[in-house]
């Protein structure tokens, strides 16, 4: 996905006096239209540069609303390119349209556009501040195929053409967003600080101010930045996405939620943006109303991104032919460079999935291989969307369900906290009551789940993994008991070891005991871990004994 942060803003040139009154309408829908893109509004956008090329079908009016679509969260491909060759079929000559046409290239990931773009910079003789602009432009727009070098050339010499009007604000945001894919924060933060006295709305500046901190993981200057954002301009949308990103971030679901609302609240109605909402929602383990938002706007887009987070919610759901269907969907349509690893990752473990059903011999090999093989390609390429290796886990596990939950054994204590916790998801106290009362009452389901939340809501609080380990343990999922373990051990600070030692040594010893037929020296490794915290373990005692013999 591009950074969210690529929010741009055109600079208005006013001609002569003599014009200037002519124009002035024009330029001021101009600068509206732009205005929308930078706030999430492309649906608006769209109108206004619609309704601008109803009263003059000019090239300069094709390309701004070809970019529109180019810029929105999942580019339109097939819009722009039907916007912008109609921009040069008003003026064959128009280097702004030469632009948008290989910008489209370079988006579905044809390196060679970045020579294209070039030739139409040397074209021009870099005479117009805005060609420059809108090459620089087109050149960092793309997480994964860009040209930030020439971009930075292009935006110096867009902003030694523009110094005697006035450099736009927006030509240091892209300056900015090119050192940012440098991988050069110090770079990109000198220049957005340039466009803060430059701004009119310097919410915007704030909003990627913050972005960039957290980017850098620097969380407070990240909060910081972003709460002056809204402080300045409560309305400006981008702002909240970051902001929920943030809280995602902290696992602080509740306030995410909020977040992710006043977004939808100050963005508009677009297809597309409402997309990236329900990506949101699901990012936030929020999967209802991802599926509601996503279900209102399924139909209204061409895009095949859509088949893709169908999938993941109706894998979260277990639904996994369902899953797959969409996922065909998906790998079937879209071009070749948009598949990720996660994707793949994600093909795997539906086929987990879809394995632990299968009853014919074959065909359930087959699908555990491919299991194996695609969330391999997921880990090697250190990507995180999911925890694949406790994913796969859960499916090899099975239970956790709803109905195996209520199926299992409850008394009157575990309906009143399951009542508590329905009113209020947050409520971590309960939750922790409830978990209790599921192992108590041996319901290893119950638990599961219930630890799982807790997990969630406090990710860095150590005995909650633990408890989830201990409750996969005794329901009898001993891979899943074994991250949870490893999870407890690594989350276990330094100042915290002495007081949980005893549980530590219990740990190391379960993961070694469970370890002990398919990796001897992880094995070896931990249980000696687990007497050096208690050297009178008789347990551990015995199993190092008998792997040392």
């Amino acid at each position: 996905m591009k950074d969210i942060m690529n929010m741009n803003v055109k600079k208005i040139a006013f001609g002569a006096a003599v014009v200037f009154f002519t124009n002035f309408t024009f330029a001021q829908t101009v600068q509206d239209g732009i205005n929308s893109i930078d706030s999430d509004k492309y649906a608006q956008a769209k109108t206004n540069f619609t309704n601008m090329i109803a009263k003059e079908p000019s090239a300069e009016n094709y390309f701004y609303l070809g970019n529109t679509y180019l810029k929105q969260v999942d580019p339109d491909f097939a819009a722009a390119t039907e916007n912008f060759n109609k921009g040069i079929a008003a003026d064959s000559k128009s280097y702004l349209n030469k632009i948008g046409l290989a910008a489209v290239k370079l988006g579905k990931g044809d390196k060679n556009a970045i020579a294209e773009i070039q030739k139409v910079v040397t074209d021009s003789k870099e005479k117009d501040a805005e060609v420059l602009f809108r090459a620089a432009e087109a050149l960092t727009l793309f997480e994964k195929n860009n040209s930030p070098d020439l971009a930075i050339q292009f935006l110096n010499k867009a902003i030694e053409r523009a110094e005697k009007k006035g450099v736009p604000a927006h030509y240091y945001y892209t300056l900015g967003d090119a050192y940012r894919l440098k991988r050069m924060p110090g770079d990109a933060m000198t220049a957005y600080e340039k466009a803060l006295p430059l701004a009119k709305n310097k919410a915007s500046v704030y909003t990627r101010i913050g972005s960039l901190w957290m980017a850098a993981q620097q969380w407070q200057q990240a909060k910081t930045n972003i709460e002056k954002a809204i402080a300045t301009d409560p309305s400006y949308a981008p702002a909240y996405k970051v902001m929920a990103a943030y809280d995602i971030r902290y696992q602080q679901n509740a306030k995410a939620t909020q977040d992710l609302i006043n977004y939808t609240k100050y963005a508009d109605e677009d297809p597309y943006t409402q997309l990236e909402i329900s990506k949101l929602y699901f990012t936030n383990e929020d999967y209802a109303n991802s599926k509601q938002v996503l279900d209102k706007i399924f139909d209204k887009i061409n895009d095949p991104i859509k088949f893709k987070l169908r999938a993941y919610q109706l894998y979260a759901d277990g639904k996994y032919a369902e899953a797959k269907q969409n996922m065909d969907n998906f790998v079937s349509q879209a071009d070749k460079a948009r598949v990720q690893p996660a994707d793949q990752g994600l093909q795997g473990l539906i086929a987990a999935g879809l394995a632990k059903t299968e009853t014919d011999a074959a065909k359930k090999s087959a699908l555990t291989a491919e299991a194996q093989q695609k969330i391999a390609i997921a880990k090697a390429a250190k990507d995180e969307t999911m925890k694949w290796d406790m994913e796969l886990a859960k499916i090899a596990g099975g239970g956790a369900s709803q109905a195996d939950i209520d199926a299992g054994p409850t008394n009157p204590t575990i309906e009143g906290l399951k009542q508590k916790v329905a009113a209020n998801a947050q409520d971590t106290d309960s939750l922790f009551k409830l978990a209790t009362a599921y192992q108590d009452a041996k319901n290893w389901n119950g638990a599961i789940v219930t630890w799982q939340k807790m997990n969630t809501l406090l990710p860095d609080w150590a005995p909650g993994y633990y408890s989830l380990g201990y409750s996969y343990q005794q329901a009898g999922n001993n891979d899943a008991a074994k991250i949870a373990y490893e999870k407890f051990i690594s989350t276990v600070k330094p100042a915290e070891q002495e007081a949980n030692k005893q549980t530590l040594a219990y740990a190391y010893f379960a993961v070694a005991y469970m370890s002990k037929d398919s990796d001897m020296a992880k094995a070896k490794d931990y249980v000696a871990k687990s007497l050096q915290l208690d050297p009178s373990y008789q347990d551990a005692v015995k199993l190092n004994a008998e792997i040392n013999k």
